[in-house]
């Protein structure tokens, strides 16, 4: 028997699903029309998620007439757009102190002044557009969780004194941390205040309706088969063409691993997810975190946590495994969904017993070095920008407005950020880049387990460290 075609309201509860974040965004999911034939704009953009969509309103904001189309593999918002953690970090993808030896502290620090005004930028954005983002700017609190973790603070907290931003970045002693938060083994903590939280989802799919209103057109469940550069670039679907005058935009993040182009560009890195339902408000007393900020720790394997505005908590870890030759079918992983649960309760024991409503995962982009691209080359008229390292809410924003003056040839005086031009080193072919990869994250596992033991780190360590040394 052949399968039934999905009806449109089982594939929008399909949709829905995918994650809490774009099952509560208060908008209908039914996709959009497909491409179709043969259609000329003068901007063609690849990706319909955070890239695609502020690329896509600033050139349209800025440059009114313009005409711009955006091809979205499933709806918008479906990829990372939709399944992050919610937070818009005014942290760049390097680190505070990688920026300052690779760049120098003058371009350190102006580059963190000016993603701590890319956290606002989206803040100005969802006021004018009347986009209830659920916006809030609750800042950054990461915690040292035992005496092997507070080195790795003190150091974050000299790497912003040397770039003369520490009004910014605040070290706190384990009691003022404690204050804050009642996690357990909090032996102090970095406060950064200019970042903030917002509804993933409903941020891209106000997006979205705002570039609509400008006027570009979004052609949703579209797979982008091929691109073809040169002095009319065009976008191939198997149901139509999409042909630029001015440019076409790669904006795929992960995904654009699976065009050939890219393949080896990116790094398809998993981040999983676990949410509790709400929590009562005895047990938000038991914890504290009355204003919010976004957690995290330092363990090697990367948690965030955030708390939504119904009151749940969000925990999310990079622990799942790499797929060999970068697949992207398998970002699930029940084992490690397992262990996460079991880490939020340690965080705060109070919770022993809470009940968990939603989980999901999703992929994020890697560059070989860490640093983000954005570029355009006027002789093949292809704009690209990806490679945000789970960073993409506010670097998104900020890509887009510099990508988006590169095509048009108005400059926006933030072209000194690293990552205009950058061309990071390619990934390793496969396998070795698999054994690699595999390598480090089981090292990563093994140091985050020795330190919780309070063990001595593992003989390779300074191997695992320097493999993956920003």
């Amino acid at each position: 028997m052949r399968p039934q075609p999905l009806t449109v309201a089982t594939e929008t509860q399909a949709y829905r699903d995918t994650s809490f974040w774009l099952e509560t965004c208060n908008d209908d999911l039914r996709p959009r029309a497909p491409l179709k034939g043969q259609v000329s704009v003068d901007v063609a953009i690849l990706g319909g998620g955070f890239s695609g969509l502020w690329t896509a309103y600033y050139l349209m904001r800025d440059n009114p007439g313009l005409q711009v189309a955006i091809l979205e593999k499933d709806i918008c918002g479906y990829g990372a757009s939709g399944r992050n953690g919610g937070w818009c970090s005014s942290r760049y993808p390097l680190d505070a102190s990688t920026l300052a030896r690779r760049y120098g502290v003058e371009i350190g620090r102006k580059t963190l002044l000016a993603m701590y005004d890319a956290v606002e930028e989206v803040g100005r954005v969802c006021a004018r557009e009347g986009i209830d983002a659920e916006y809030r700017q609750t800042g950054i609190l990461s915690l040292a969780r035992g005496k092997a973790q507070l080195p790795a603070v003190q150091a974050s907290h000299r790497a912003y004194e040397r770039l003369g931003l520490a009004d910014q970045n605040l070290l706190l002693g384990a009691e003022a941390a404690r204050e804050k938060v009642r996690a357990t083994e909090i032996e102090g903590a970095l406060f950064s205040p200019k970042s903030a939280t917002v509804h993933p989802a409903k941020l891209v799919r106000g997006l979205a309706q705002a570039v609509e209103r400008l006027g570009g057109v979004i052609y949703e469940q579209s797979p982008v088969t091929r691109f073809e550069p040169g002095e009319t670039p065009r976008l191939h679907t198997d149901s139509g063409v999409l042909v630029a005058r001015k440019a076409i935009v790669a904006a795929g993040e992960a995904y654009l691993t699976q065009q050939p182009r890219f393949r080896r560009k990116l790094l398809p890195m998993s981040s999983l997810i676990v949410l509790t339902e709400p929590l009562t408000a005895a047990q938000w007393a038991s914890i504290g975190w009355a204003d919010g900020e976004g957690l995290g720790s330092q363990v090697n394997m990367v948690d965030y946590f955030t708390k939504t505005t119904d009151g749940r908590i969000l925990y999310g870890s990079r622990g799942a495994p790499y797929h060999l030759n970068s697949n992207m079918d398998q970002p699930w992983d029940a084992a490690t969904a397992k262990t996460m649960r079991e880490t939020l309760v340690e965080w705060f024991p109070a919770l022993e017993g809470v009940a968990f409503s939603h989980s999901w995962a999703g992929y994020l982009g890697v560059s070989r070095d860490w640093t983000p691209t954005i570029s355009f080359d006027p002789r093949t008229k292809i704009g690209q920008l990806f490679g945000y390292t789970g960073r993409g809410v506010s670097t998104t924003n900020i890509s887009a407005r510099i990508l988006a003056g590169m095509i048009t040839g108005k400059p926006t005086g933030l072209e000194f950020l690293p990552s205009v031009g950058n061309h990071s080193p390619d990934w390793e072919p496969e396998p070795a880049r698999w054994l690699g990869v595999r390598y480090v994250q089981d090292g990563f596992a093994r140091m985050d387990a020795a330190m919780k033991a309070k063990r001595p780190a593992p003989l390779d360590a300074p191997l695992v460290r320097r493999l993956s040394k920003q």
